[in-house]
C-alpha cells in the first residue's frame, strides 16, 4: 500500500480533492491533514481499525488524551456534556489552536476516553483545509498531532511526512510547511476552568 499525496491550497482548498479525501477516510482510511497548529493524523470515529492504527503509528499507550477534531459547538455537544460557561468560552475562542478537556457523554465509546477520568479532548481548527473536510464529512474526526515516537515536534514538512509514512497512511494532504506549536489546553471540571498547557491560543480571560 502507498499513500496519496494531495496538493491541497492551504487558503482555497479544491472542493474535488476534498471530495476524494472524504472517500479515503470513509473507507477505513488514516490520513495525514493539516490543523492550524500542526499537521495531525485522523481517522472516522469509532472505526478501531484505524483507530488502532494511528496509535501505533505514534506508539501510544491507553492513558493518551485523544481529541475528536469538530466542526463546530453543535457537533461538539453530541460527545461531551458543556455547562453554560464552558460554551460560551468555547464559542469565543473558537475555530482556533485550543484543545478543550471536557467530561465525555456515553456516546463516546470507551476506548476514546482518557480511562481514569472519563474525559475527551475537543478541537475546532482554524485551518481551510481542516474546515471543508468537517464540512463535506458531516461528522467529527478522531485525531492525533504527527508526533512521531521519539520526538517532541511535530511533523511540519508533508513531502517528509510521505517519505517516512507512506506505507502507513493512507493519504498525506500537502497544505505546505506547517511550523509546529502546542495548542492551549483549557480543562472543564468540577473545580471551575483553568490553562493546563499554554500553547498557541491566547485566552486572556481565564488569566
Amino acid at each position: 500500500m502507498m499513500a496519496q499525496f494531495f496538493e491541497i491550497h492551504p487558503e482555497n482548498p479544491q472542493l474535488r480533492l476534498i471530495h476524494r479525501a472524504v472517500d479515503i477516510i470513509r473507507k477505513g482510511g488514516v490520513i495525514a491533514y493539516p490543523t492550524d497548529s500542526s499537521y495531525a493524523l485522523a481517522c472516522q470515529v469509532g472505526d478501531k481499525q484505524a483507530m488502532d492504527k494511528i496509535r501505533r503509528i505514534r506508539q501510544l499507550d491507553d492513558k493518551h488524551n485523544f481529541t475528536l477534531v469538530c466542526k463546530d459547538l453543535t457537533q461538539v455537544s453530541n460527545f461531551t456534556k458543556i455547562g453554560n460557561d464552558a460554551y460560551r468560552l468555547i464559542k469565543a475562542l473558537t475555530p482556533g489552536p485550543f484543545t478543550f478537556i471536557l467530561d465525555a457523554t456515553r456516546e463516546v465509546p470507551r476506548r476514546l476516553q482518557h480511562p481514569k477520568k472519563k474525559t475527551i479532548g475537543i478541537r475546532i481548527p482554524d485551518h481551510p483545509v481542516a474546515q471543508l473536510l468537517l464540512q463535506e464529512l458531516g461528522e467529527a474526526l478522531f485525531s492525533s498531532t504527527l508526533v512521531l515516537p521519539g520526538e517532541s515536534d511535530a511533523m511540519s514538512d508533508p513531502y517528509e511526512i510521505r517519505a517516512k509514512l507512506e506505507h502507513e497512511l493512507d493519504l498525506v494532504i500537502d497544505a505546505g510547511i506547517i511550523e509546529f506549536e502546542v495548542t492551549t489546553m483549557i480543562e472543564f471540571s468540577s473545580n471551575g476552568t483553568e490553562i493546563i498547557r499554554q500553547g498557541k491560543g491566547l485566552a486572556p480571560m481565564l488569566d
